[in-house]
């Protein structure tokens, strides 16, 4: 990064940290009510910023450092000769609906930086820092150690109008710690835990999902594969309609460190069509039509051909690099972005709530200020806007 941006990011920081908190119905009159009433949050573990903006990667389409399989077939699936249409070949709602009519960030390529914060690359660092909205050194290993810190998740879970509407899927067996299910009371459903609804019964395809879930073959035991958490979440949305809903996917992630490009591939293919399934059917409620925002972003980058791409953490460089992608009513159509101020992994947890009309950092001071262009908003403090 050189000199310039990154003056421009401290003193952005230090103007959002010393503005003016607008409270609920303080909004200037110049800045319209925002119209997001609920927030979907989706991470896939691990996702390369590489593969979001640039496709398959040609040097890993082989058996040496990719460890395909089928070399031939993975390049009829996802291997086109220019940037755009590779990308769309590998994640065609993402390119041909987020970048139309949301905005994108993390393409290195086109100077928008996006990145971690908490030094560490990894997976419960990442994910504290996400949801937290700041680096904790604390939190220094995947251990299954409560989380100290009060998420954005929790937090809204104890305010008026979000108690009970506060939901979250995963595939790793690690999320009742990262949110600390003993102190926040949150409802989680995580690794290879059968799908459970407070206060219903399940319905047969429910029923013969658990069965289903239950006794499949793991290729993970702490992870759960995404074939299941994803219906998990589906009908988590349907019957417990959340204003927030937080679907986090692993698949990504565990395939690269298997050392399978071609599974990493269609893993990330899966996410794509996994996220055009989950934003058209909030399209068809009306509960959520109109009134829902999604962030799609992850928790960690990856290094570089011909290895390195296997791994992360703090000795493999680029691995603190993500990307991030926003969609719903109020966030202007920009598209890719070019030439941005550098975006962190800790804004998202301000974002989330800003959207919401609710100030996180009012609560939590250490939390990155949101992203306020994904917002519409021009500052910090136009950001937490009221609702009507």
């Amino acid at each position: 990064m050189t000199t310039v941006p990154r003056l421009v990011f401290a003193l952005s920081l230090a103007v959002s940290q010393v503005g003016t908190t607008v409270s609920r119905g303080a909004e200037p009159a110049s800045q319209p009510p925002l119209a997001t009433r609920n927030v979907v949050l989706v991470t896939t573990d691990g996702l390369r910023w590489q593969e979001v903006f640039r496709g398959a990667e040609e040097s890993l389409l082989n058996k040496q450092d990719g460890g395909v399989a089928k070399v031939d077939a993975l390049r009829r699936e996802y291997w086109r000769e220019g940037v755009e249409a590779r990308r769309e070949a590998l994640m065609p709602f993402l390119w041909k609906t987020v970048a139309r009519e949301g905005q994108l960030y993390g393409n290195a390529d086109k100077g928008s930086t996006a990145r971690v914060t908490n030094g560490k690359n990894f997976s419960y660092p990442g994910y504290n820092e996400l949801l937290t909205g700041a680096p904790d050194p604390r939190i220094n290993s995947n251990d299954k150690n409560d989380n100290p810190n009060v998420s954005v998740l929790e937090w809204l879970n104890g305010k008026p109008g979000y108690q009970g509407k506060v939901e979250t899927v995963g595939s790793w067996d690690l999320f009742p710690y990262i949110l600390n299910v003993k102190r926040s009371g949150l409802p989680v459903n995580a690794g290879w835990e059968a799908m459970t609804l407070a206060g219903k019964s399940l319905n047969e395809s429910q029923t013969l999902l658990n069965r289903i879930m239950m006794q499949s073959p793991r290729l993970w035991e702490d992870c759960r594969h995404d074939a299941f958490t994803f219906p998990v979440a589906m009908e988590t949305l349907k019957t417990q309609t959340p204003r927030v809903l937080y679907v986090s996917l692993g698949d990504t992630d565990e395939f690269s460190h298997g050392g399978r490009y071609d599974h990493y591939l269609r893993a990330a293919h899966d996410v794509d069509a996994d996220l055009k399934m989950l934003w058209d059917e909030l399209q068809s409620r009306p509960e959520y039509r109109g009134t829902t925002t999604m962030i799609v972003t992850t928790d960690h980058g990856r290094g570089d051909p011909p290895r390195g791409w296997r791994d992360h953490g703090e000795k493999t460089k680029g691995s603190d690099a993500i990307w991030i992608a926003v969609i719903g009513p109020d966030t202007p159509a920009l598209g890719e972005r070019q030439d941005t101020a550098v975006v962190t992994q800790s804004q998202v947890a301000a974002t989330l709530s800003a959207f919401l009309g609710e100030d996180y950092r009012a609560a939590v001071p250490t939390a990155a200020p949101p992203i306020a262009e994904a917002i519409g908003r021009t500052s910090q403090a136009a950001a937490v806007s009221a609702q009507p």
